[in-house]
Parts: structure tokens; sequence; C-alpha cells
């Protein structure tokens, strides 16, 4: 079995944004605590990290920033992922050359690739890495899957080593963990699915929940490994109706709130993303509350 990139907790970092655009002592000091709460990786300019709004120039400097500022004591692992197949290339060369880890790649979104486009595109990024590649499947965001059996043509390639896995299919995922075996590593793109795929040999997850609940999501994978199955599911179950207020709008809406409430950033997005309905803020407070995350 090859060694994973990380085990356990990659935060899908968010992206303290102002009107001057990033702010990067709020980044610093979130990285920081991230770090201190224990989680196994970051995760930097993906979805949650309003990627796909920071302009070149930005998403380049909140990579070097975070690689600067993490110093190794985590894994980094850069947003790379294009519906421009050359953008991508040219941004996974800079991430690799500044000291990102690893490189999460979507799914090209807008374009709907076939599945022979999806193949040829992730090697086409694999071979212009020095690092390797997590494969990003969010069919809700993106409009395209990528397949079992695609999974099973890529296992092996250079470069290509995990997947982040959020189609929200079971059966896929089980499908893929047959075809795929210890080829490439898998993480749970979804946080009310951690155990289940875990439990399908999943390594870890890469998770939306932990920006706000560090330690609970940490413990949920720990208590996994060291073979508490029961009680993983348990701490799953009673974190679930958080998951939920966090998902109840678009990604990252829900979770700039959160962090905002915390402290964290400002509860800025940037357009087509608006601010949390109020309605919706209050659930998500209330029970940020009864956890004693505020």
């Amino acid at each position: 079995m090859r060694e994973p990139i990380f085990r356990g907790v990659a935060t899908a970092l968010i992206t303290p944004l102002n009107e001057c655009g990033v702010d990067y002592d709020r980044l610093g000091r979130v990285i920081d605590w991230q770090i201190e709460q224990g989680v196994n990786a970051l995760v930097i300019a993906g979805t949650t990290g309003e990627g796909s709004t920071l302009d070149d120039a930005e998403h380049r400097e909140v990579v070097r920033y975070s690689v600067e500022r993490t110093a190794g004591r985590v894994p980094v692992i850069a947003g790379t992922g294009s519906n421009d197949t050359a953008y991508a290339v040219s941004l996974t060369r800079y991430c690799c050359e500044v000291g990102a880890d690893a490189m999460l790649v979507v799914t090209p979104y807008y374009n709907k690739a076939t599945q022979k486009g999806l193949v040829k595109m992730y090697q086409t990024i694999a071979d212009a890495s020095t690092k390797p590649l997590i494969l990003y499947n969010v069919p809700s965001r993106t409009g395209v899957s990528i397949e079992p059996s695609t999974y099973a043509a890529l296992a092996g390639y250079p470069n290509i080593a995990a997947i982040k896995e959020a189609n929200g299919n079971i059966s896929k995922i089980v499908e893929t963990a047959a075809l795929v075996g210890d080829k490439l590593t898998m993480y749970s793109g979804n946080d009310d699915q951690i155990v289940p795929i875990l439990s399908m040999g999943g390594q870890g997850v890469i998770s939306v929940l932990s920006n706000v609940a560090p330690k609970q999501t940490v413990e949920i994978c720990e208590r996994f490994f060291r073979g508490d199955t029961a009680g993983a599911a348990k701490l799953q179950c009673e974190l679930l109706p958080l998951i939920q207020a966090l998902f109840c709008e678009t990604n990252p809406i829900p979770v700039k709130a959160a962090m905002a409430a915390m402290g964290w950033c400002e509860n800025y997005l940037r357009l087509p993303l608006t601010p949390m309905e109020p309605e919706h803020e209050e659930t998500l407070l209330a029970l940020m509350r009864q956890h004693g995350l505020i």
C-alpha cells in the first residue's frame, strides 16, 4: 500500500477575505490554530477557500503564504483544479515549486468532459507535477462524475495518489474501492460520510466541519483508527445536525458565518456567493453553542 498523503483530517480551510482582498494576518492565525487543534493536513484555496473567485495572483500567493506559515508542521494540499487544463498545469507547477505537498484537482466544471477526457486531463496534470495529486469528485458542483472504471484506469499512474470522493453515492464508492484496492488512497469529501468511507478502507476526510470543530472531527477518525468503530459512529451522529447546518446553504456560505462568529474572519464572501440567510444562521449558531464552540 502506498503511503497516504495524510491520515485523519485535512481541513478544507476558509480564506479570510475583506473588501481589500485576502486577510493574511487572520489566515495565518487560522492556520496556527488548526495545527494546534490537531488536524493532520490543510487544504488551501479549494472550494471552501473560495479558490474559484481568487484571482490568479491571489491564488498563488495564498498557497505560497500558507506553505511558509505552516513550515512543515502538516502537509499543505493546494487546490489547483480548473476547467482549463493548461491553467491547472501552470498552477500545479507553481504550487510544486513553492513547496505544496500535494495538489487537489477537481473535475472540470461546465465543459462536461467525457470519461476519456477526464483520464487525459488528469494524466496531463500528473505529468506536469512533481507532487502527488488527489482527484476530487464532486458532481453536484461540477456536473461530471468520475466513474469507478475511470479511477481504475488512473490507478497506478505516476503522481496520481488519492481520491477525495464527494459523490454521495456509497454504492459507487464501494465499487471504486473494489476496483482500485490500495492503488489509490480514498478520503471522504463529505462530513456526513466519514465513518462509512473509513469502513471501506478510507484514510480520512477532507473536511469543512473541522474549520469550526477541529478536535471533534479529528476524534471521529482517531476513534475509528483505534478500533472504536461504535464510538466513531456515535460522535459522527452527535455532530450530524451541525454538519447539516454547515451545508444548509452552498458551502462556504455557512462555514464563513460560523468562523466569523468565532472571530476568525469577517463574514465576507465574493459574489456570486452572499451571506447566510438570518434564519439559517440562527440555527447554525444555536448548534455551535450546544457544542461549546461559541
